[in-house]
């Protein structure tokens, strides 16, 4: 694949300060003002001053100077323009104007944690002690940011700038309201869907386990329980376990672990899924606010 991760986010917001010290108490670490860095993917967060909430750029990493040719062939072919130099390409999607830059970037390396040990029938993995994560008091650190979703008033035309535009593989797809997209191994990366108005839905935080998602939304709500959005669940489409919650702008902020992973696009087959199991697997039901938030930008 010649994309491999996406990189980056900027998110414009109206009050930067108030922000910002939301999402370090989420746990990414404030390098600069307004400048966030997770554990292992670097600096991949900025807030910038916006009159109304909205996603303003996005970075997409790639292997190398090839696929940015092929990038600004295939954007010709839709009669979108980009701007090209040695290491990049710049870009908007056509649709709700964000800004699209893809850069030629090494591939992230993963650090290898160990799995969780669990106990079950006939399966003793920690045997005679308690559970490692009891004895946890420091904050949880997103390891890595991991995908975006945006609401677009021409969903498929969003889609068609993904995939046809930059290279993108759908993944799975909730017929005529949205497609879930990887520019890595991951399930999704981006996700567009049908919207009333475009706009920045939410952003997703991978930690390492579902006890890691648990322990960092406790402590998110344990002084704001206004936070609060959507969580504990799983999802179906990706399987990956979730708890959503609100920064101060109206925008939602996932933590999130045990994806879905496709390392053989040969071996996986794009579902159609509908109803609840476009949403959930198990949980409690979502609220109203998450499917349409009651902050809708102005």
């Amino acid at each position: 694949m010649a994309l491999h991760r996406l990189q980056s986010l900027t998110v414009g917001v109206p009050d930067v300060a108030e922000a910002a010290e939301y999402y370090a108490d989420f746990g990414l670490e404030q390098v600069a003002p307004g400048r966030f860095a997770t554990v292992e993917g670097g600096e991949q967060f900025f807030l910038e001053y916006s009159p109304v909430r909205r996603l303003l750029g996005m970075a997409v990493a790639a292997d190398d100077g090839e696929d940015l040719d092929r990038i600004a062939a295939n954007l010709d072919r839709l009669q979108l323009p980009c701007e090209r130099d040695t290491g990049s390409l710049r870009t908007r999607e056509p649709i709700a104007g964000i800004s699209v830059e893809v850069r030629v970037a090494p591939r992230l390396t993963r650090v290898t944690v160990a799995a969780t040990p669990y106990n079950g029938p006939g399966r003793l993995d920690r045997a005679g002690t308690r559970a490692p994560v009891l004895s946890r008091t420091d904050p949880v650190r997103p390891l890595a940011l991991g995908h975006v979703v945006i609401g677009s008033v021409e969903q498929e035309s969003t889609q068609r700038f993904f995939t046809e535009g930059l290279g993108f593989k759908v993944s799975d797809v909730v017929p005529g309201a949205a497609a879930f997209m990887r520019c890595s191994t991951d399930h999704h990366n981006v996700l567009v869907q049908q919207a009333p108005l475009n706009f920045l839905h939410h952003t997703s935080w991978q930690v390492t386990d579902v006890d890691e998602v648990g322990r960092g939304a406790t402590r998110m709500l344990t002084e704001h329980p206004e936070r609060h959005v959507w969580g504990l669940g799983r999802h179906h489409i990706g399987s990956n376990f979730f708890w959503y919650l609100k920064d101060p702008a109206g925008n939602f902020s996932e933590y999130y672990a045990d994806m879905d992973c496709i390392v053989d696009d040969q071996l996986w087959t794009p579902r159609s899924f509908e109803g609840m199991q476009a949403l959930y697997a198990w949980g409690p039901p979502p609220p109203p606010s998450f499917l349409a938030p009651r902050t809708w930008p102005r």
